[in-house]
């Protein structure tokens, strides 16, 4: 398939390196596979030999959800489906190609993510993503394989342009599922990732402004103030614009009332009907160091399941753990639900939460008891069927198939 390029200067491009091949010295997945193959049909040909019964493929028992989907041997899908988050589609549009030519589902959601990754203008992920209190970029990523029910992600991580392609080198070369901080920095450099300062002149302005007004909007300070509107697209106090998911955000509402939730996630679903999915980000703006949200907590920013599909979100990432939310998207699935049904469970639960978490944390919902905050997710199915859904109704999201190709569709409100 063919690879973006990264950014010139310390990004080096590692994009000849097949996603199958390892480091010098050290045995490919490519290798492994060759070899888990070849030991698989020698001892099926020495069971037969020693008058064995052979052990034939594992169908379905009763009530058990087949090949096809949850709990019917449904039909495949016709053509492949790819679903995220806004800021996916360039990556939908430069990669839905490869995944209708075959490519591997996990290998497509990856490139597609990492265009996101390398982008300084995306604020919420990667390259140029907006640091915590204390200046630093950390980033969290995570992916799920759903021929293998395998999954990778690593967390806290500093200085890497890509944690998509690190948390599928822990799924990979790894028994483990997540990896942290310099542990994850350590492993990503020892498998060739080089040192990258993520860190841009524009967000290196944005934090400082930040600094000098310490918004009462972070994690440690009283309720928040009431921004000022913003007046015939323009900040009041510096002009200052930034672009959030495709909506121009004055600099001062991204430091009082918009803070970053941001996030980039992405589900594909092959011909053959495999599933597989990432999600990857620079984490909450302003965030107390060290803190991690749901992106790389499997069965909360994403999830899937071989027999039934693949889910994911972005937004309010505690909201999101505390719901278990892909997770139970998934499960609603295996049950009979639809994507829309399972996508407005799931939400109507969060809101529920929210009512009790208010408690203890008032600013989570307003007068009407309603969310203060946002939360999308997104889901497909085995049929191909998709859904996005979130609190507020407001944005859109990625969706590609074959039928209209990469595109953005409205969110639909819970």
């Amino acid at each position: 398939m063919p690879h973006d390029q990264h950014p010139s200067g310390d990004h080096a491009d590692r994009n000849s390196i097949d996603p199958l091949d390892g480091p010098a010295g050290s045995p490919s997945r490519r290798t492994l596979l060759r070899g888990a193959a070849a030991a698989a049909a020698g001892a099926l040909t020495a069971g037969a030999a020693a008058g064995q019964k052979k052990v034939g493929p594992v169908l379905p028992r009763p009530g058990r959800p087949g090949p096809g989907g949850p709990g019917k041997d449904g039909p495949r899908p016709t053509s492949p489906v790819l679903i995220g988050s806004a800021n996916a589609l360039p990556g939908m549009q430069r990669y839905y190609t490869d995944l209708q030519k075959g490519a591997e589902p996990l290998d497509v959601a990856i490139e597609v993510v990492k265009i996101a990754e390398a982008d300084p203008a995306d604020h919420s992920v990667g390259l140029g993503g907006l640091p915590d209190e204390d200046g630093n970029i950390t980033l969290d990523a995570a992916c799920m394989h759903g021929p293998t029910h395998n999954s990778g992600a690593v967390a806290c991580i500093k200085n890497i342009l890509h944690p998509s392609e690190v948390a599928r080198l822990v799924m990979e070369r790894t028994d483990h599922c997540l990896i942290v901080d310099q542990g994850a920095y350590r492993f990503a450099r020892d498998h060739g990732h080089p040192h990258t300062d993520l860190m841009t002149e524009e967000t290196r302005r944005i934090w400082m402004q930040w600094k000098e007004s310490m918004s009462d909007r972070d994690d440690r300070l009283p309720p928040r103030k009431k921004s000022r509107p913003l007046e015939e697209g323009k900040s009041q106090k510096s002009g200052m614009l930034i672009d959030v998911h495709g909506e121009k955000v004055a600099v001062e509402d991204l430091l009082w009332d918009k803070r970053i939730t941001g996030t980039i996630h992405c589900s594909a679903l092959s011909a053959a009907g495999e599933v597989a999915c990432t999600t990857t980000t620079s984490g909450l703006s302003w965030k107390i160091p060290g803190r991690v949200g749901d992106s790389p907590i499997v069965g909360a920013g994403l999830y899937c399941d071989q027999e039934v599909g693949s889910a994911g979100g972005t937004g309010r990432g505690e909201s999101a753990i505390l719901a278990n939310a892909s997770f139970a998207v998934v499960e609603l699935m295996r049950q009979g639900a639809s994507p829309r049904e399972a996508l407005r469970e799931v939400l109507h639960r969060v809101e529920r939460q929210a009512l009790r978490m208010a408690q203890w944390q008032p600013a989570l919902v307003d007068a009407q008891g309603q969310p203060t905050f946002d939360l999308q997710l997104y889901c497909v199915n085995l049929q191909g069927e998709t859904a996005g859904m979130s609190l507020k109704g407001q944005g859109s999201y990625a969706v590609a198939d074959a039928a209209r190709g990469p595109r953005l569709e409205k969110l639909e409100h819970v």
